[in-house]
């Protein structure tokens, strides 16, 4: 009876060695896990959680500022991806191409661009194949930025077959004079002295013989494709003074574009930046967000509880260390 006994214990006590033993490893691998999970690593980088000084910038001696920005998340969404700052000199981009900004005017909401292969007054910038970028603009950016109203663009040596001149009764085309600038006063300039030795009289032209410039404004055609609209060349010219200038020497080259932005920003904006914040917008759903340090906030910086849902990334380590310790605590309260 003892040794039948003395044999079920030593049965027994291996069965449970047996039965334990490949805890071990488990509680190894286990400790590991804990230990991997408690490590920080870095967040994950949002586009619009950044630093709220870095928003407004410079660029050369041009002041970046909202709605413009350089730096992702700041400004406003309609107009990411526009400016960017190469060797000091500050560029729009666009799918007609790249301007160099002369100026932001941000009381009167302008910008002021130059193509250098646009024709002015004393130099005319012409090829069969069209030279120059024209201004085209994204549709779902047209809302935001347009050429100004007082904007004139000189259409170069356009073909008759131009869709410009498509659909119209002869001698009826949409070249038109923009703000008292136009192709009549732009025939006097010196750059048409070197071309062809010959000046472009403009008085008889139709359909059929298109005229050597048709001068139109951004809202007759709403896109200046060159090569699109058949033409060599273009030009473009702007006034601001209330007193047009004498003739087009004295007219300013270069393509005045307006911005605007919906009634809606304007109150986010200005409730923003009453507390504090930078106004910027979410790189993902480019909505409004107003940046306030180290957080950001879908309305303004006094209202914590509107603040901007955070990536789940940094909490996982943290609940999976917390379910590590929680298997761990219950295995030795309970052999």
């Amino acid at each position: 009876m003892f040794l039948h006994t003395h044999l079920l214990s030593r049965l027994d006590s291996r069965v449970t060695t047996m039965a334990m033993a490949p805890a071990r490893p488990c509680l190894a691998a286990l400790l590991a896990l804990c230990a991997f999970a408690m490590v920080e690593r870095p967040p994950a980088v949002d586009a619009a959680n950044v630093p709220i000084t870095t928003c407004r910038s410079f660029c050369g001696n041009i002041t970046v500022d909202y709605p413009f920005a350089l730096r992702a998340g700041c400004g406003h969404a309609g107009f990411r991806d526009l400016l960017y700052c190469i060797n000091g000199a500050l560029m729009l981009h666009l799918p007609s191409g790249s301007y160099r900004v002369l100026d932001i005017d941000y009381a009167y909401r302008g910008l002021t661009l130059h193509d250098p292969a646009m024709s002015d007054c004393r130099a005319l910038d012409r090829s069969r194949g069209g030279r120059g970028n024209g201004f085209v603009v994204e549709p779902w950016r047209a809302p935001y930025l347009a050429p100004d109203p007082d904007n004139v663009f000189l259409l170069l040596g356009c073909r008759a077959s131009s869709p410009l001149f498509q659909g119209f009764p002869d001698r009826h085309l949409p070249c038109r004079n923009v703000s008292g600038m136009g192709c009549g006063d732009y025939y006097g300039c010196p750059a048409w002295d070197d071309y062809g030795g010959r000046r472009p009289s403009g008085a008889a032209y139709g359909a059929s013989v298109p005229p050597e410039c048709c001068a139109v404004s951004w809202d007759a055609i709403r896109a200046v494709n060159v090569s699109r609209l058949e033409c060599e060349g273009y030009s473009s010219a702007y006034s601001l003074a209330p007193v047009r200038a004498a003739g087009p020497r004295g007219w300013a080259y270069g393509i005045r574009v307006s911005w605007a932005l919906p009634e809606a920003n304007r109150g986010f904006c200005g409730a923003c930046r009453a507390t504090g914040g930078v106004c910027g917008h979410d790189g993902d759903s480019h909505g409004d967000l107003c940046l306030c340090g180290d957080w950001n906030s879908t309305s303004n910086c006094d209202s914590t509880a509107d603040a901007a849902r955070p990536s789940a990334g940094p909490a996982a380590p943290r609940a999976i260390a917390a379910l590590c310790w929680a298997v761990l605590v219950s295995g030795f309260a309970f052999p």
